[in-house]
């Protein structure tokens, strides 16, 4: 799925420093995303981050990763549209057996390592499908948007979040998050459990910082111990997690999605920051 030749824009993926990694220290790494202006992901965003989820997986010392974004207003948003579908459903499956966007998230909760998302900006689609995968999630009050956007463009989210949301805040919020498309502010995340926490944005980055550094002293065994036995009692079956991707790439290919996403790429989506600012706003207008 992409626009006509003559308008395409530039794929807002193509970056080859996308999903940057920091060891603050061998214990405790910090994995930034830098794609600006919007942090979207697409299929070239894909090799980037199984790198840095492989090494996650094999390395002897990391204990803990955080993940943040220094593009200002974005974590991490939506998938992106120009490059052609085959580019993503071409891609060979994971280590899981799931196609590479399941595949990595599924391998982010499993990795022996604790994971935290410290959320500045807009999680959207993609972005709230890796904190929710991520094994805590940690938001700007004031800063941080959190939505699965994908209803307002007829679309299926397929990273996850039907499986793990119900399990985080109750089947009813997490209908209200996926059929409503709304953005959910810091305040309101925390109090649907979208969130472990919300703070003030000038504490967000101390307060992460301070709990990763906590963690990154304590014993590797006993940190995947503690995880492999958590996840055995909340983490969604990975065939639940396959059924969403299915769901996401048949939506793409249907006329109601096609017609809606190429009303918001005429709008401005990917290029456009008050698009990718209000995406609420703007599913919200199309018929």
């Amino acid at each position: 799925m992409s626009p006509t030749p003559s308008t395409q824009p530039q794929s807002a993926t193509d970056a080859p420093d996308q999903v940057r990694l920091t060891k603050v220290s061998p214990e405790y790494w910090r994995v930034t995303f830098h794609n600006p202006p919007y942090n979207i992901y697409g299929p070239r965003t894909m090799p980037q981050l199984n790198q840095v989820i492989t090494a996650l997986e094999t390395d002897a010392a990391v204990r803990v990763v955080v993940f943040d974004s220094d593009v200002p207003d974005f974590f991490l948003t939506h998938y992106d549209f120009v490059p052609p579908l085959t580019d993503t459903t071409s891609l060979p499956a994971g280590p899981t057996g799931l196609p590479p966007l399941p595949d990595m998230l599924v391998r982010l909760s499993k990795a022996p390592v604790v994971s935290i998302a410290s959320i500045r900006g807009r999680a959207t689609g993609v972005g709230s499908e890796l904190a929710l995968a991520s094994d805590m999630r940690f938001a700007s009050r004031e800063k941080a948007i959190l939505s699965q956007w994908e209803i307002g463009a007829a679309l299926v989210p397929g990273g996850g979040p039907m499986a793990r949301l119900p399990r985080l805040i109750g089947r009813g919020r997490a209908l209200e998050v996926l059929l409503t498309g709304n953005d959910i502010d810091g305040d309101l995340a925390e109090r649907y459990g979208y969130v472990n926490r919300a703070m003030p944005d000038g504490e967000l980055d101390g307060f992460v910082d301070t709990m990763a550094r906590r963690i990154a002293r304590f014993d590797k065994t006993s940190i995947g111990e503690i995880k492999r036995l958590v996840n055995a009692n909340s983490l969604p079956p990975n065939e639940q997690i396959a059924a969403e991707w299915d769901g996401f790439i048949g939506s793409v290919m249907r006329p109601g999605a096609q017609q809606r996403i190429g009303q918001l790429m005429e709008l401005g989506l990917q290029t456009h920051a008050d698009v990718e600012k209000r995406l609420a706003h703007y599913t919200g207008q199309l018929g």
